[in-house]
């Protein structure tokens, strides 16, 4: 069964930081591009960075410079590295395949930037 877990969200003041994890199960992440989305209140959900099997990365433009994605192919994880971080950032953050399949969605994790 496929199964993609976040974690690692919280509150945090902005300009701070916040890293967030991604385990996934199953043959998804092996053979796909993986994607941190998010999801902020009364908006669609966006995706904001991928990066491929052979690690190429690509970023929003609203948060290229602050975010870094990364993977570790051994223990099927992805993360986020999310510095300077701002109000407009708070958003439930998922991750999932790229392009995204409905049926991967997992629980997200909330991110929270605020003083």
């Amino acid at each position: 069964q496929v199964q993609l877990v976040e974690s690692g969200g919280g509150l945090v003041q902005p300009g701070g930081s916040l890293r967030l994890s991604c385990a996934a199960s199953g043959v998804i992440f092996r053979n796909n591009a993986m994607g941190w989305y998010r999801q902020a209140p009364g908006k669609q959900r966006e995706l904001v960075a991928s990066i491929t099997t052979a690690a190429s990365t690509n970023y929003a433009a609203s948060v290229r410079g602050r975010f870094t994605i990364s993977r570790d192919n051994a223990k099927n994880t992805v993360a986020l590295q999310m510095n300077s971080l701002k109000p407009e950032d708070t958003a439930v953050y998922y991750c999932n395949k790229v392009p995204y399949d409905r049926n991967y969605w997992g629980q997200g994790t909330q991110v929270i930037v605020s003083s």
